[in-house]
């Protein structure tokens, strides 16, 4: 094992989570390992932002299909550079920006009608007189940017 290299526990507790995610995020082809001869795992200190990325994207909702595909345009066997990293991070936000918005509206609107069609609050005939919002479809209309 080299000075670059960590065991699976030694990752997994740098990276703040545990042996079986790793081992799953490596089944799912998000982060790479090398087996020693005996057959255990050594991940490179790259993979500690690998992680830190999925581990963000995860807590803002995106699946890991789209981590992957996201992922898959960095370079697997190097920390990626500043460039590309910043080439990464503006294509993310967009996403992130619409996300964001979503949840200020939430936060802000909680106590009222959200426009859902639900007709339980006093304020769905101000807000969504006739239930109008049905007519678009299940869904938070008037919450969620169209």
């Amino acid at each position: 094992m080299t000075d670059e290299e960590m065991t699976i526990g030694e990752t997994a507790k740098r990276g703040g989570l545990s042996t079986s995610a790793l081992r799953f995020y490596e089944q799912r082809g998000l982060i790479t390992s090398r087996r020693t001869d005996g057959g255990q795992r050594r991940f490179t200190r790259d993979v500690l932002r690998r992680v830190a990325f999925i581990r963000a994207a995860q807590s803002v909702g995106l699946d890991l299909a789209e981590i992957k595909s996201s992922l898959d345009d960095l370079p697997a066997d190097r920390a990626p550079t500043r460039e590309e990293w910043e080439r990464f991070a503006t294509l993310w936000r967009p996403r992130l920006e619409r996300q964001i918005a979503v949840l200020e509206a939430i936060r802000d609107r909680l106590s009222q009608c959200i426009g859902c069609g639900c007709q339980t609050l006093d304020a769905c005939d101000v807000f969504n007189p006739g239930d109008r919002a049905a007519e678009r479809g299940p869904g938070a209309h008037y919450l969620v940017p169209e």
